[in-house]
């Protein structure tokens, strides 16, 4: 939160904030994905094909994001990319920590617990990714082409699945390698790549 040049309320107010909404959202993971997918949250031993999936995927998107869309996405939202290495962390451990928890390990479980069907709550992570992506959209400052919007939309639906197909089949630790490989794209930035 420090690190957070354009905070718009004090730093306690907004921790303390982000603290009730990760215990509530913590407490859906907790008490519904378990006894609605019948799959641990955790998984120590992930099979070695689906560690390497995720990997060759989280690599695939990764520099999917660097070549082709970060160079389009910059001007429009300049504060989406770590400027240094102190930034990059905060970035990513808010990423594992948060965003990670409010669009896949929380909804999923509420839709599991909805819906009951793997397939339904699917579908609702993959609606609340593209609302988001929606929403940060519109509120950009500058108009994005047809093309980026529709670029961006195709990698979010295609995230989406992926991120609930490993983690669904790999728990928490697979969901949050695949998250830190699809961020550390910034590093190749930082190394002139």
């Amino acid at each position: 939160m420090l690190l957070w040049e354009k905070r718009p309320y004090l730093t306690w107010y907004i921790e303390s904030i982000l603290f009730c909404c990760g215990f509530v959202l913590w407490a859906f993971v907790f008490a519904w994905h378990t006894e609605y997918t019948h799959r641990p949250l955790f998984t120590l031993r992930i099979k070695p094909r689906i560690f390497a999936a995720a990997t060759l995927v989280g690599i695939v998107v990764a520099l999917g994001h660097h070549w082709l869309l970060d160079p389009s996405l910059r001007p429009y939202n300049p504060e989406d990319y770590p400027p240094d290495m102190p930034h990059w962390v905060a970035h990513v451990l808010f990423t594992l920590s948060f965003n990670q928890l409010f669009l896949l390990f929380a909804p999923f479980a509420w839709a599991m617990r909805l819906f009951r069907n793997e397939t339904m709550a699917t579908l609702v992570i993959v609606a609340l990714g593209v609302l988001v992506l929606a929403l940060k959209t519109s509120a950009s400052p500058l108009p994005q082409s047809a093309s980026l919007i529709l670029a961006l939309g195709a990698m979010q639906i295609a995230s989406a699945f992926f991120g609930v197909w490993f983690y669904l089949r790999g728990g928490i630790f697979l969901a949050w390698w695949l998250a830190l490989l699809i961020d550390a794209r910034h590093l190749l930035t930082f190394a002139g790549l």
